[in-house]
């Protein structure tokens, strides 16, 4: 009854001060401005409007697409879907809201004192409130032949496109560098399309940065049982080209590798190039606090780009992912409207499947001092299932899960939570059934 009456306590709070927001915009509008429509922005755009129906909403976008799903390119690459099956609004979506667009183009630079944004044609907008959610740039290997044709990333739908049109002359062997998502994604794409394909990947195991070795080594296998030439520890020196076009790789140890394709999924970095002169507090995307709001106030950030509280760290971190985008963009909008709304914090999770591999992992995979983590794993050599739980001070801090994913989301609940397990860890790591396991721990 208590818990009712404070959610019912809070609902009139909210309400409270929407009808005071609304009393307050009409007697002055604001200008807000939206870098990027991606799902971080139209999130924001909806929220914003929902609030405030009067306002000025402009949205600025290098891309000229209506908002689409990005975790989808690589199905427009395998042919699985067409470009107009990925997009995610209706073609009124902007006029409907009554949002101002300026797409296909380049923001420039931000002008935090006057308030302005320049882009690189030359036009400049004014704005009240800033919403930084520009998402990130593909990383591209800083060695000799980068500039070769049929060289492409696998970051929006433009580049899908671009090698999809490849694919259709004559493409026999592609190359993709890069053992995360990205690269797994694209090699997917290629190999639908009949293509032979070769992953080389720096790291000692496939997705490093959200696997650990021991599953990382089970993803490995599944690629190469499904015809996927997989080598790891495999650097790129520089790009071989023959009229223009890339030829092939030449690797550290000074093996060269014919190709007519690379694909480049090498990491991406938070776009805030444009930043540069505001001031503005940077590690490597927009460090901002639990309104997600920057270091200069009326400039927030959400998505890719926003370097936010991390549930499970303890420490501002970038999560990638497509619910967390929506998340922030949405409380930051209403950060941005007037209603004060706490970000409790992001966790990043990844769930994919790998041909007939499931995986799914979350929080900290890989502590970086296991003396204050405790680590519990269990495989079974036979089923090829695989549990990683990593608990810290007495909570689920962590798990990475191969071919027992069903009830994966009860774990990601577990901690997000942040509940005290005591004895329920053994539990944990024996059975694949959690709710149990999950009303137990609201009375331990």
């Amino acid at each position: 009854m208590a818990i009712f009456t404070e959610v019912i306590r809070i609902l009139k709070q909210k309400s409270s001060e929407i009808k005071n927001h609304i009393k307050c915009s009409e007697e002055e509008q604001m200008k807000y401005l939206i870098i990027g429509n991606g799902i971080a922005g139209v999130s924001a755009a909806e929220t914003i409007r929902s609030i405030d129906q009067d306002s000025d909403i402009t949205m600025v976008s290098k891309e000229k697409t209506p908002p689409y799903s990005r975790p989808l390119i690589s199905y427009v690459v395998s042919g699985e879907l067409k470009d107009a099956e990925i997009i995610i609004r209706d073609a009124d979506f902007y006029e409907k809201l009554g949002i101002n667009t300026q797409l296909g183009k380049r923001v420039l630079k931000v002008d935090a004192d006057q308030k302005k944004v320049f882009l690189e044609s030359g036009e400049s907008i004014e704005w009240d409130r800033l919403l930084v959610a520009s998402g990130a740039d593909p990383r591209l290997p800083g060695v000799e032949g980068t500039n070769l044709e049929n060289i492409f990333t696998l970051r929006n739908i433009k580049d899908a496109k671009k090698i999809v049109s490849c694919c259709k002359h004559h493409v026999k062997k592609a190359i993709v560098l890069g053992g995360g998502l990205v690269g797994f994604k694209a090699a997917y794409g290629l190999l639908k399309r009949g293509v032979e394909v070769s992953i080389f990947i720096t790291s000692p195991y496939p997705l490093s940065q959200v696997a650990d070795e021991q599953s990382g080594i089970l993803i490995m296998e599944a690629l190469r049982d499904h015809g996927l030439k997989v080598e790891v520890g495999r650097t790129v020196e520089a790009f071989e080209g023959r009229d223009g076009k890339v030829s092939g790789v030449v690797l550290k140890d000074g093996d060269a590798v014919k190709c007519d394709m690379v694909v480049v999924g090498k990491g991406v970095d938070p776009a805030v190039d444009f930043l540069g002169e505001t001031g503005i507090r940077l590690n490597r995307g927009v460090v901002v606090n639990t309104r997600l709001e920057s270091s200069i106030p009326g400039i927030y950030a959400a998505g890719d780009v926003a370097e936010a509280p991390d549930i499970v760290w303890r420490e501002n971190r970038i999560n990638a992912i497509w619910p967390v985008a929506v998340e922030q963009g949405r409380i930051a909008a209403m950060n941005m409207a007037g209603l004060v709304t706490s970000y409790v914090g992001s966790l990043a999770r990844n769930v994919i499947r790998i041909f007939d591999l499931d995986f799914m992992s979350g929080g900290i995979v890989n502590p970086p001092d296991e003396k204050d983590y405790e680590i519990r794993t269990s495989y079974d050599e036979r089923k090829k299932k695989y549990k990683k739980l990593v608990f810290r001070e007495e909570c689920l801090v962590g798990m990475v899960l191969v071919n027992c994913i069903d009830q994966g989301g009860v774990l990601l609940n577990l901690v997000s939570q942040g509940r005290k397990l005591r004895n329920l860890k053994k539990t944990l790591l024996r059975t694949e059934d959690y709710y149990p396991v999950l009303e137990t721990s609201w009375r331990v």
